[in-house]
């Protein structure tokens, strides 16, 4: 209860620009939140999904992996997979393969970026609207000094100064929060896409070593 106390005052000593930032800080976590919660579920399919395929790659049993590609949960290295795979049957060199792959890369990396670049700019509108706020309050307390009389000067430059103060707390704080948020989830990301890069690259080694002649032959098998 304390607490709550100490929020309420804060935002009653704040002025109006406390509220605008707050709402910020709400939707970047939101976005966080959200942006966090399907990377991680995308990382985790990829993994359980990689587990399975790479010892069906390094045995050259492409039968079997066509098999759990297929019944796998939609997700980013299963939509490259399957993309690849299904090139294997047409292609008469590994570089057809090879540009198949890349085009569905660049297809999924959107799907893993979206909304994550907004965090950056919400941190910098906060800290902006937070800066705003504090000079609208000392611009408040000087004209208070200025024309208020001697006896009400303390009060009302110590209210003013509150607001400014209060502004640049919370848009630090909003700045700090998102753009850590930001740092974050572009690691995440990254980490996601070099694991699809290293996926693609074992695939096709292993294509090479079996050499594709001999794969087709088995997916087509495996269709049939």
């Amino acid at each position: 209860m304390h607490s709550f106390d100490v929020i309420v005052n804060f935002f009653k000593q704040g002025g109006f620009f406390l509220y605008p930032i707050a709402l910020i800080w709400v939707i970047g976590l939101v976005i966080a939140v959200e942006r966090f919660v399907y990377l991680t579920k995308i990382g985790g399919g990829n993994k359980r999904l990689w587990d399975d395929l790479q010892p069906l790659f390094e045995a050259g049993n492409f039968k079997q992996a066509l098999q759990s590609v297929s019944t796998a949960e939609d997700g980013a290295l299963a939509q490259v997979m399957r993309y690849g795979m299904s090139r294997v049957e047409s292609a008469r060199r590994r570089d057809d393969i090879e540009k198949a792959m890349e085009e569905s890369l660049i297809e999924v990396i959107p799907h893993l970026e979206r909304r994550t670049h907004y965090l950056a700019a919400l941190a910098n509108i906060g800290m902006l609207m937070g800066l705003f706020g504090t000079v609208l309050g000392l611009i408040n307390a000087f004209a208070a000094v200025a024309q208020a009389n001697p006896a009400e000067k303390a009060s009302l430059l110590s209210a003013s100064i509150s607001v400014a103060m209060n502004n640049t707390a919370l848009g630090l704080l909003v700045a700090i929060t998102l753009l850590l948020s930001h740092l974050y989830l572009e690691t995440k990301t990254t980490n996601i896409v070099d694991s699809l890069e290293v996926a693609t690259v074992k695939f096709l080694n292993s294509l090479s070593e079996r050499q594709i002649g001999a794969a087709a032959g088995e997916v087509r098998g495996a269709k049939a």
